[in-house]
């Protein structure tokens, strides 16, 4: 039997929805499951990681570890690999995992796919699809060669099930924490939005809202949907929103439930970033918008005058 190991992400204590895709996703290859979780204060998450579907659960908690260090979480992992032998490790697409999975994966002189979308194990090989050339199409990719394969798979694409089991919880030993670069302090946005990356629905605005107070508009709706907002890269540029909203190519690649798009023509960097989402909605006054090629509905009028009468009628339901 293949064995996987996933990587599991948390902020506080608490795991990322990612995470326990990840999870889930690697107990439908019918492979034996194993999670790592690095963290300070991270006992009562590991043993919950079962429910997922992790039979054994390396937990390497250290005060060191609270922050997220490249360093020191790509030693932990590496630990983890030694002890496993696993065929493939698993991360999810977040900017964390973006981050650790090509580390780890230079660190063991093995393969790496990012942006997986769709998986099968055979024999022992993985065959993965992910979308390339900005996602205008599509690659298969068989794993072959050196083990363990290093596969971080977009998130939301993969459903988490709860199978209502235990894991085995193991303390990892022997790791050399001599981490050089530390980050001393985490300075968090307020207002405790949501994070465009794992948000099921989400609600974008492009340059169309004409200003940065106009986003009190588009969150409106995120609200009355409870979604999460997000933003074009030419609003972002322009100063409207932070960063941290952008969705696309240069932002972040999300997989939604429903995606609204307000006020965006359609570049293609930003198709790039949410063309997978399930259902999406776009709010244009250009017939022509390119938006409108890939939307699976599509309302041609002044987003001012739709989306007020929208959360009225959402509201109302």
């Amino acid at each position: 039997m293949a064995k996987i190991l996933v990587f599991v992400e948390q902020r506080d204590g608490e795991v990322r929805k990612a995470s326990f895709q990840a999870i889930s996703e690697a107990k439908r290859q019918g492979a034996e499951v194993s999670a790592v979780l690095p963290g300070s204060g991270i006992a009562a998450a590991a043993a919950a990681l079962g429910t997922w579907g992790a039979e054994t659960v390396y937990v390497a908690n250290d005060p060191n570890l609270a922050l997220y260090s490249a360093e020191g979480y790509s030693e932990v992992v590496a630990k983890a690999v030694e002890t496993v032998q696993p065929s493939a490790i698993f991360f999810a697409g977040t900017a964390m995992g973006r981050d650790l999975a090509p580390r780890l994966a230079a660190r063991l002189g093995v393969g790496a796919l990012a942006d997986v979308v769709a998986l099968t194990l055979d024999g022992g090989a993985f065959t993965a699809r992910r979308p390339v050339y900005s996602g205008k199409a599509f690659a298969t990719t068989t794993t072959a060669g050196k083990t363990p394969q290093v596969i971080s798979l977009r998130p939301n694409v993969f459903a988490a099930e709860e199978l209502g089991g235990a894991g085995e919880v193991v303390a990892l030993d022997g790791l050399d924490l001599s981490i050089r670069a530390v980050v001393k302090e985490l300075i968090a946005a307020g207002g405790g939005e949501l994070d465009v990356a794992e948000a099921d629905i989400i609600v974008s605005g492009g340059r169309g809202i004409k200003g940065p107070e106009n986003f009190a508009l588009i969150k409106s709706l995120a609200d009355a949907l409870g979604g999460a907002v997000g933003a074009s890269r030419a609003a972002v540029d322009a100063g409207w929103i932070s960063h941290a909203h952008q969705v696309g190519q240069t932002g972040k690649v999300v997989s939604p439930s429903l995606y609204i798009a307000c006020g965006i023509s359609g570049a293609i960097q930003h198709l790039a970033g949410m063309s997978s989402s399930k259902v999406i909605v776009a709010i244009n006054t250009d017939p022509d918008a390119p938006i409108f090629k890939i939307a699976d509905y599509g309302v041609v009028g002044d987003l001012f005058t739709v989306i007020p009468p929208m959360v009225e009628a959402i509201k109302a339901l």
